[in-house]
C-alpha cells in the first residue's frame, strides 16, 4: 500500500487515532496542543522533563532522575508512572509541583508514536503552513462571507445535512470562480456522459454511448472535470 500523509490542526490530536494511522501506513502531522494545568499555574510542565529512552526514565530540571514505578490502565490506555524520592529536599520544588508527595510524570505506553510525530512536525514546518493556506480560508469564507458561523439546526444528523449544503454551495462558488459557469456545465455534462457510458457498456449496448456522445457534442476530457479542495 502506498504511504499517505495526513495533516490536521491541534483539535484533532488523539493518541489512539495517531496509532491507527501508523498501522494504516499513514504519516500523521498534528501539532501537540498545550493543555497543561501546571503551565497556567506557572509550574514546570512535562516538556521541561527530558525522557531517557535507554534508561526508561525522566530527568527533571534540577537534574534528578524520575524512574519507572508502576503501570496501570486509565481510560482504556496503558499509563506508566515515574517519580523520584529527591522531591522532598528539592530547592525548587515550589516551581515544580503542589503535591506534597513530590512530582510524578505519566507516560502513555505508546507515547513514542507521539514523540515521533512531534519530531516530524518540527522538521517540516512547511507542511503545517501549507495546510493553513489550503483550508483555513475555506472556513473563513464560510463563516464570514457566507454567514455560516453557527448552525440553525440541532441533532447530529440535521447538523450534518446543514453542513453538507454549506460545503456544496461553497464548492459550486469555487468552481464557478475558477472555471466559469460554462466550465462547470461542461464538467457536469462530461461526467454525466461517462456515467451513462458505463451503464450502457455494462448492458452490452456500448454502441449507443458513441452515438449519444457525438450527438451531445460534449467531449469527455479530464481537463473539464473540476479540481478543487473540499472540506
Amino acid at each position: 500500500m502506498e504511504e499517505l500523509e495526513a495533516v490536521a490542526d491541534k483539535g484533532f490530536y488523539n493518541g489512539e487515532q495517531v496509532k491507527e494511522c501508523g498501522g494504516a501506513q499513514i504519516q500523521a502531522y498534528i501539532p501537540q496542543p498545550h493543555t497543561s494545568r501546571n503551565q497556567n499555574k506557572g509550574l514546570f510542565t512535562k516538556d521541561d522533563f527530558r525522557y531517557d529512552k535507554e534508561r526508561d526514565s525522566y530527568w527533571c530540571p534540577q537534574g534528578e532522575e524520575l524512574t519507572f514505578r508502576f503501570e496501570t490502565e486509565e481510560k482504556g490506555r496503558a499509563t506508566r508512572y515515574y517519580a523520584t524520592a529527591a522531591c522532598g529536599s528539592c530547592p525548587i520544588k515550589a516551581q515544580c509541583t503542589e503535591n506534597k508527595g513530590g512530582r510524578r510524570i505519566t507516560r502513555w505506553a505508546e507515547e513514542h508514536l507521539l514523540e515521533a510525530m512531534a519530531e516530524r512536525v518540527r522538521a517540516h514546518p512547511e507542511i503545517m503552513k501549507q495546510r493553513k493556506e489550503l483550508i483555513e480560508h475555506v472556513f473563513g469564507t464560510m463563516k464570514r462571507s457566507m454567514d455560516q458561523g453557527y448552525f440553525l439546526l440541532r441533532t447530529r444528523k440535521k447538523v450534518a445535512a446543514e453542513m453538507s449544503l454549506t460545503v456544496l454551495a461553497y464548492n459550486l462558488k469555487r468552481v464557478i470562480e475558477i472555471m466559469g459557469v460554462k466550465g462547470l456545465i461542461d464538467g457536469l455534462m462530461a461526467s454525466l456522459v461517462c456515467v451513462w457510458a458505463r451503464i450502457w457498456q455494462s448492458t452490452g449496448v456500448s454502441g449507443w454511448c458513441k452515438k449519444i456522445t457525438r450527438a451531445l457534442c460534449w467531449p469527455i476530457r479530464s481537463a473539464l472535470r473540476p479540481t478543487f479542495h473540499t472540506v
